[in-house]
């Protein structure tokens, strides 16, 4: 067994990770590659070079910490495949644990360890080597989330005959969905150390590990005050804190596995639930005993009108009723009291035991599988501050010459919800040591802590003066205790944090210079652009594709005059557009196209608009940062999601006043693209990374908190500029977008192939695994899709194509019907060889023109094939391959856009069909996609329909997601069905 030619000392993964001192390791993983060295992985950009990988073993050098430590290492670094995966594992389980979706449970001797290592582990190691830091450019195949073998250092201090406590993930309904498909989405080299495991199992050891990580981290105070003396206690004792070994106990493992098929089996057709009524004038607080239907909660029945005969409800609701009270009282032993009469339905507690039953019973009751009803005030009412400011002069009130270094008054008072309150009241509710009080008639919940932090809060300065700028970072960043509640502030900056600037700002009319007349919306846009720049501020201009990002922007230019020239970063395939529309609409600007062979640096200083590429802007970076820049501006500024590539981290290292993003897309994938975007624009406003993934990006992707989503709307929304070409207040003449599926059927001869290269397949992956397997199924797909076509387009053999393909008929029955009404369409293939067939054929048969746009095309034709077809009048039809015109075009002259295939990405196909839908287009929009029945085209596209929600997470990459289904899920999906063949 050979080392890893690639990889990077252990020494130096556990420096760039964090890990310290962690246990280095020589982990053995099956990697695919030749009998010389490992494939790169694919974050490096390097091809492969062997045709038929094989998979071989490496000695791979690899950081083996405990879990706690792989859990930060995985918050931070997340910039391969398997670390992507593993950080959304260890999310699952942060938000399992926050739900109280965890149970307790006993490990004794002999029983399989929870394991989380991504290879079958006892912990997942975030060794070997990761892109970027590798030698000759190379990566350990993604081995970066690598586990230990069963005989390393295990995160339990016991001995093998000792049993242990843990807490277990309670999986049920989304959850159990959700497992799943982080199942399906796992790589390869996340279950290879030594042999490929199945990565259901893999995923159930990690996230078992993980769960119980989180949920020791969670329990910040032991479970048990005393000594423990008997069995049980010291098993409740060892749940929290980093000593996990207990006397083994066969009658107590037994009770807690029953209870936690109890709690999977309760989760039926109906379920106890435990709604808490708050007081009106006294203390006296009321829980009320219920049953609720799982499938619809607004079928709720209250236990007393049970007793009187009520009914509605499935199966025995009576029985069901005192069955879940008997599970409950196990929990919240506080419950027996109500339990001590024939027909229990209510319990009554005083303030004290309110308090307990919101903090510590109901979430443990949630967990378990009951249902939990608290007031509305509950854990979102809280005592926190109320920010002041005022401008100090009417000037500056007046918006002129304000800028983020102006010094502001502000003053600091305590707040419950909207109601401020003095130090007085304060003090008087720290004497009282109630925890759930009523302040100006609303019910707050206090503790120590929060009266601490607020006492804190009003010792010092309450009231003083600081500059914009500084107030803004706090009011932005603000996560301390006391939280910060409201803000309430004038002239400019109150502007800003209104996030409703663009509506409150005095619209900018066209300015002279520019050869347009700006709409509406795109004035109050402008004044919005100017606002924040005359702030020294950047912004996101997130407005609809088609909305007129560049004339805003080409607005923006001239209406501030000359000055340092601004640098323009896009993709390269939107430099001539950026030149032709400034060309047009922004003649007087002096602009310089830095990019190809013949760049000259010393042309930069005489020009207005500098106009460069993500590529170039990384290669020259030196040069670029020594120059002065009024502003950077980088569009389609999804360019930059992914904030630790080379060209994000050179873009945002120009030094420049103020800059702009532009883009239709600010979230793609994962908010963490907002944040990298957001940093481009205004770098540390957000605070760091690591901050705002456990502030906001956790919270909000794993459990939809919507407490953490507004937040985040407030802290960025004066920043981002969002309209959408269809709200009709923004753009009312845009017509309307009407997407069909037209589902064709497979000629005999097609259906022949199809059948065949099925059974091919299904005979070769049946003794492949690893890389081999995926690289057949990925084969085998291209080669459906081909036979969905067009036999001719597998076959390669230049036959004719009249009469073989039911696809290519409804295309030319589509196309004969648009060309008579007089219209034009764009036809989206993700095959250059098709669109070459294609191109000729309809030609022939239509007698029109048909044009072709591939990324073969020198940038001169693509212009000359842009615009006869944008301007000559005569009916067309364009044919276009997906990667190279996906983006950067506008083809308004067109009404129809037809996907002849299908990348499987909607978010590909939204961007194609754009270059039709946007801005100049004054006919509505027919969209058809190009479906062949009965096969694996139509079973792909239910599984996309049924998967919006995880659509860019799973299907984000094109088709690489179905790679890893099961031979007989894959069996099932490619089956060719008798409604397939025409």
């Amino acid at each position: 067994m050979r080392p890893h030619p690639f990889a990077v000392p252990s020494a130096d993964v556990a420096a760039v990770l964090g890990l310290g001192d962690a246990g280095a390791r020589t982990l053995e993983l099956l990697l695919p590659g030749s009998a010389k060295e490992p494939l790169p992985s694919p974050e490096t950009g390097r091809l492969a070079e062997v045709s038929r990988p094989r998979l071989r073993l490496w000695r791979v050098p690899a950081v083996v910490p405990a879990v706690p430590g792989a859990l930060d290492a995985l918050a931070g670094h997340t910039g391969t495949a398997t670390m992507r995966h593993w950080a959304a594992v260890a999310a699952f389980a942060r938000d399992l644990v926050r739900r109280g979706r965890v149970l307790p449970r006993l490990i004794r001797p002999g029983q399989a360890r929870p394991a989380p290592a991504a290879h079958g582990g006892e912990r997942p190691a975030t060794g070997s080597t990761k892109a970027g830091n590798t030698k000759a450019g190379s990566t350990a195949a993604e081995s970066t989330a690598a586990g230990s073998d069963a005989d390393g250092m295990s995160m339990w201090a016991v001995a093998p005959d000792d049993a242990r406590a843990g807490w277990r993930p309670v999986l049920t309904g989304a959850d159990a969905a959700y497992f799943r498909e982080l199942a399906l989405a796992m790589p390869p080299a996340c279950r290879t150390a030594g042999t490929e495991r199945p990565s259901a199992e893999v995923l159930e050891q990690a996230l078992e590990a993980f769960t119980d990580a989180v949920a020791r981290t969670t329990l910040t105070a032991p479970l048990i005050s005393r000594k423990p003396r008997t069995t049980r206690e010291r098993w409740l004792a060892a749940l929290s804190g980093d000593a996990p070994a207990c006397p083994d106990d066969p009658e107590l493992h037994g009770e807690l596995e029953r209870w936690h098929d109890s709690v999977v089996a309760a989760e039926g057709a109906t379920r106890v639930c435990f709604r808490l009524l708050e007081p009106a004038d006294t203390d006296d607080w009321r829980v009320e005993l219920a049953l609720q239907a799982t499938d619809d909660p607004s079928l709720y029945v209250p236990a007393a009108a049970l007793w009187d005969g009520v009914t509605g409800l499935p199966g025995r609701p009576e029985r069901d009723l005192l069955t879940g009270l008997g599970r409950a009282v196990r929990l919240y032993p506080e419950l027996d009291r109500a339990l001590r009469v024939p027909e229990p339905s209510a319990l009554d507690l005083d303030t004290a035991g309110a308090f307990g039953f919101l903090r510590t019973a109901a979430p443990l009751l949630q967990a378990a599988g009951f249902g939990v009803q608290l007031p509305r005030w509950a854990g979102r009412t809280r005592l926190g501050l109320k920010l002041t400011t005022r401008t100090k002069t009417q000037s500056a009130a007046a918006g002129q010459g304000f800028g983020m270094a102006e010094l502001l008054d502000f003053r600091v008072d305590l707040a419950v919800g909207e109601e401020t309150i003095s130090e007085e009241e304060l003090a008087e509710l720290a004497r009282l040591k109630v925890p759930l009080v009523r302040v100006r008639g609303q019910w707050v919940e206090l503790d120590d802590r929060q009266l601490k932090a607020a006492l804190r809060a009003v010792e010092g300065g309450r009231t003083g003066e600081a500059s914009a700028a500084d107030l803004l970072r706090e009011i932005v960043q603000n996560d301390d205790e006391p939280p910060l509640l409201a803000v309430d502030a004038d002239g400019a900056l109150g502007d800003l944090l209104s996030g409703q600037a663009e509506r409150r700002l005095t619209p900018l009319a066209t300015p002279p210079g520019l050869d347009a007349t700006l709409r509406p919306y795109q004035e109050r846009g402008l004044a919005w652009l100017s606002f924040l720049s005359g702030l020294g501020l950047g912004g996101v201009l997130a407005d609809d594709m088609g909305l007129g990002k560049t004339i805003t922007t080409l607005a923006l230019l001239v209406h501030e005059g000359p000055g340092a020239p601004t640098l323009l970063v896009c993709p390269m395939s939107l430099v001539g557009n950026w030149q032709r529309e400034a060309a047009r609409f922004a003649p007087g600007l002096r602009v310089y196209v830095h990019h190809g062979s013949g760049r000259d640096a010393a042309e930069i200083d005489g020009a207005d608009l500098v106009i460069t590429t993500y590529g170039t802007a990384q290669r020259d970076l030196e040069t670029l940062k020594g120059h002065t820049w009024r502003r950077v501006v980088c569009d389609e500024a999804q360019a930059i999601k992914n904030s630790g590539t080379l060209q994000a981290r050179a873009v945002r290292s120009i030094p420049t006043g103020t800059r702009l993003a532009l883009t239709g897309t600010p979230v793609e994938n994962h908010l963490a693209e907002l944040w990298s975007i957001m940093e481009f624009a205004n770098p540390g406003l957000l605070g760091p990374r690591s901050r705002f993934r456990t502030r906001f990006q956790e919270p909000i992707e794993a459990r939809q908190d919507e407490q953490a989503a507004r937040a985040l709307r407030q802290a960025t929304g004066p920043f981002i500029l969002r309209r959408l070409k269809t709200d009709k207040s923004i753009i009312s003449d845009l017509p309307e977008k009407l997407e069909v599926k037209e589902w064709c059927p497979l000629t005999t001869e097609q259906a022949t192939l199809y059948q065949a290269v099925v059974d091919d397949m299904l005979a070769k992956i049946g003794d492949s695994e690893g890389i081999e397997r995926r690289g057949l199924v990925l084969s085998a797909m291209a080669r459906l899709k081909q036979v969905c076509n067009h036999p001719a387009h597998l076959l390669k053999d230049g036959s004719v194509l009249a009469g073989r393909s039911g696809k290519l008929a409804r295309l030319e029955q589509l196309a004969e019907e648009i060309l008579a009404e007089g219209e034009k369409a764009l036809l989206f293939t993700q095959y250059a060889e098709f669109g070459t067939m294609l191109q000729p054929y309809l030609a022939q048969r239509l007698e029109r023109p048909v044009l072709w746009l591939h990324g073969g095309l020198p940038k001169k034709t693509r212009d000359r094939l842009v615009d006869r077809f944008q301007n000559d009048d005569e009916p067309t039809l364009f044919v276009l391959s997906l990667k190279a015109a996906g983006v950067g075009l506008n083809l308004t002259a067109a009404s129809h856009v037809i996907h002849v295939d299908r990348w499987w990405n909607p978010a590909v196909e939204d961007q194609a069909t754009d270059r039709a839908f946007r801005i100049g287009q004054r006919k509505n929009v027919q969209v058809r996609k190009l479906i062949c029945a009965g096969t694996l085209e139509e079973r792909v596209d239910e599984m996309i329909e049924r998967k919006k929600a995880l659509a860019e997470r799973v299907v984000g990459t094109g088709e690489e997601w179905l790679t890893d289904l099961s031979t007989e899920e894959l069996r099932e999906v490619f089956a060719l069905t008798a409604e397939g063949v025409s």
